[in-house]
Parts: C-alpha cells; structure tokens; sequence
C-alpha cells in the first residue's frame, strides 16, 4: 500500500513524500504530460529523467483509442512500453467526455462519444475507465467522472455531481475486483477520487465531504481552469481544501502557470498537471524567472545569450535565444525540443525550490520572491 507522509507545513502548504510501488513523490509535485505515453516536442525518457522529473501523466482515453490499452497490457504496461521505471499517473478520461462535447451522449451506466480519430462509436462508464487504465498498469488511476463546464447553472451541476459520486463508487468497487486478479499488471493500483461542484462552494463542500467518506487513496479537485478566473479558481481551493482528508495527497488537475501552481500550494495542493510547458515551448513562448518570454519576437534575433543566464537546462546550457529564434523560423524540430526541454526544467526545478522553501519553513517568502521576479518583464 502506499503511504503519504507529511515531512513539513507551512500554513496550509504541505511538504510531503508519497511512497508508491514504483517509487516516492516528493511533493509538491508537477506531472509532465505525455497524452499518448510521449511528452510533445520530441521529449524521451532519457531527456525527462535529466529535467528531474518524477511523474508522467498520460491518458486513457487516448491511449485506449490508440493503440489499445489491450496492446499495452501485452507489453507489459505502460513503464515498460515506455521505458519509464518511474511513477505514471492516468487521468480517467472523464475530461475527455468534456472536451468532446460535440460527440458524446452521458447517461447513469456512462458515456457513448464517438473517436476524435476514426469516427467509431465508443462507450466509456467507470468500470470500464478503471479496466483501460488496470491494462496501462499505472501508479495512479484516476476515478471516472463528469467534468461539468465552470458556468454551468446550478441544477445541473449538482445532478452532475451526484452521479460522479455514484460513478466513483462504481470506481472503487472496480478497481478493489481488477486489483485481486492474478494477472493484472499492477496489482497495487491506486485510485484518487475527484472532487467536481463548479463554482459552487456548497456543492463542492458537500462532495468533498461525501468522497472523504470513501477513503481513498487521494484526492483531486477537478473542473477549475476551463473558463472561469483564477481569483474564482483559488476561492474554490480555499473553500474546498480543507473539506478533503489531510492525511492523503491533494491534486489540482490541469493547472497551471507558475504563478497558478505557487498560489495551489499555498493552498494546501500537492499534485500538478499541465500542457503549459510543453504546449508552450513548441511555440516559442518560455518561462524563465524574469517572466515569460516569445523567442519569435525579432529583439531576439542577434541575442547571443541563453534562454535563462544561470539555467542548467540542455538548451541554456548550450544554445543561444538567436540559435534557437532560427530554428522555430526555419522550422525544425530541434527548435520546438530545446524550448520545451527548457520549460519542462523550469517547471520541476521550481518545484524543486518550492519543496526546499518549505523545508526551511521560507514558502511565502520564496512565494514573494518568486512571483515578484516573474512580474519584471525587463528582458
């Protein structure tokens, strides 16, 4: 089993380790999203463990559509199709059926939605999310459930909120049957509940205090960052928090900027995810402690200094801004790589600052600090 040990506290900010069956956590975390078990921009695993990296994400919808969570699982799972001996965390595929919501029906036993790929008819309820991410084999798995937009109106939302609830019992009852099987892959499989509610601090309250019953492995709040603003975003992170169980691990999915992740942590958030880095990267944009910066802006076309002066990334370490300006105008793919490896470096070594700052018990003054640097666009 795993066990979540708080090492540190700072006001709400937590400092801990997650021992897991493939290995500790430290946290506060950032998980490095690799959608179809790749990070974008030509990242490989050898580059991920050098950018101090402790967790992939990936996806089950996805990796389901292709190539097959069926083919995964002859493979051995997804460590060792990826060759990754790391922690995996498996999102649900649940904001997938958000996200496709031009394609997808939603009834009590689960959704009917059809391919982003081909077209196909899928259905995907909870039992069947658990057995797609049981075949991936991953550290986590998350629990299947309903995304409800940020502004959705009231009655929807709750009655969306009672049948997530109703679906993550059916999660849990899965995952224990799969997890006694002989031949899953990974047999200690955990599984991490989702608090949803919009911006609705009753509804959230209720649901985190209703999953908190369940005694799950962790927790997440999931729903925020899809359309409504990060003051009402870390309003629902203070309403909510203190409503999960302290004793297990916090994750905030799909957030965020680094100012979004030092504000979560504030708040009493563990676990990250976000596209930003890589996303990001591949279009020029790069986050140093100056704040960020667009390498296709022509004042970058003679500069010979590295992204970030100081920054041990493969790109800093090497390249210059006016190399790298080059590469993303001519075109190669060597320019998108060395700005998303830069930006995945900034991002866990960030992470990395933050776990030392609680560790002296200095968070809000690094918060300070930090976001006081990021502000200052003088470069």
């Amino acid at each position: 089993m795993a066990e979540y040990q708080i090492l540190k506290t700072e006001g709400r900010a937590k400092r801990a380790v997650f021992h897991t069956v493939h290995g500790d956590i430290q946290t506060p975390v950032f998980m490095n999203v690799g959608t179809v078990a790749a990070i974008k921009g030509a990242v490989s695993t050898e580059d991920l463990e050098g950018l101090k990296t402790q967790v992939q994400l990936s996806n089950t919808y996805h990796l389901h559509v292709r190539p097959g969570d069926q083919i995964v699982k002859q493979l051995g799972g997804l460590q060792k199709f990826m060759s990754w001996n790391k922690p995996i965390l498996t999102d649900s595929g649940g904001f997938q059926v958000f996200s496709l919501a031009g394609l997808r029906k939603i009834k009590e036993e689960g959704v009917y939605f059809h391919s982003h790929i081909d077209g196909k008819k899928i259905f995907m309820g909870p039992e069947e999310s658990m057995q797609i991410q049981s075949h991936l084999g991953s550290t986590i798995a998350m629990a299947f459930d309903e995304c409800a937009p940020s502004k959705a109106d009231r009655a929807y939302v709750q009655a969306s909120v009672e049948r997530t609830t109703r679906w993550l019992e059916r999660c849990r009852v899965e995952m224990n049957r799969l997890n006694s099987l002989d031949d899953t892959i990974n047999r200690e499989q955990l599984l991490f509940g989702i608090n949803q509610g919009a911006v609705y601090d009753d509804v959230r309250i209720e649901h985190a205090k209703r999953i908190s019953e369940l005694d799950l492995d962790g927790y997440a709040v999931g729903g925020l960052a899809v359309g409504e603003s990060h003051e009402e975003m870390y309003h629902v992170l203070e309403e909510t928090i203190p409503y999960l169980p302290k004793d297990k691990p916090t994750y905030l999915m799909g957030v965020g900027t680094p100012a979004n992740i030092l504000e979560g942590v504030e708040r009493g958030v563990d676990f990250f995810d976000c596209v930003y880095p890589s996303r990001n990267g591949r279009h020029g944009h790069l986050y140093t402690n100056h704040g960020k910066i667009n390498l296709f802006n022509a004042k970058y076309e003679l500069d010979p200094r590295p992204i970030e002066e100081g920054c041990g990334c493969p790109a800093c370490r090497r390249y210059s801004r006016a190399y790298i300006r080059h590469l993303l105008k001519a075109k190669e793919m060597l320019g998108m790589r060395l700005c998303v490896l830069h930006n995945l470096y900034f991002y866990n070594t960030m992470m990395e600052e933050i776990r030392d700052s609680l560790d002296r018990g200095e968070f809000q003054a690094y918060k300070k600090r930090k976001l006081g640097r990021m502000m200052n666009p003088d470069l």
